[in-house]
């Protein structure tokens, strides 16, 4: 069977021997083109395993990321997604820099109509922090 020309591109997904990236700046998000671009429809991605590194005292962080989008011309591979947010693992970042900077990237990557990114982080000090991001940036009512 041949492979469909538009996932020709995609590196990571159906390749085990990949190795996770070490930080989010070796890590590649892949796209591949959206079938349906002439709708506007709802992608939900959850990650609730997301670990980070706090960089003030080098504790670990972990947090549940929910992510979604209206995509444009392009979706996200969830395969490149998972290796990129798993290249968080060993990052000191703050809580919100790490919502932010993911908003970022994937909306660099995909162009997406609009995207949200919330993080739900574990407490730490009794004190449960949620960040939450959007793109593009019209104010917080939608969030």
């Amino acid at each position: 069977m041949s492979e469909p020309s538009q996932v020709k591109d995609l590196t990571l997904l159906g390749n085990s021997e990949n190795r996770l990236p070490g930080t989010p700046e070796e890590a590649t998000l892949e796209v591949f083109p959206n079938r349906n671009a002439e709708r506007n429809y709802w992608i939900e991605l959850d990650y609730p395993e997301f670990s980070s590194v706090c960089p003030v005292t080098g504790q670990p962080d972990t947090a549940h990321l929910n992510i979604r989008y209206v995509p444009g011309e392009k979706c996200i591979e969830t395969k490149s997604l998972k290796y990129y947010l798993a290249s968080y693992r060993n990052t000191p970042s703050f809580n919100e820099d790490i919502v932010n900077r993911v908003l970022d990237d994937l909306s660099g990557a995909c162009s997406p109509r609009r995207m949200i990114v919330s993080g739900k982080f574990s407490p730490r000090g009794g004190i449960q922090l949620t960040a939450t991001a959007a793109f593009p940036d019209q104010g917080t009512e939608e969030i």
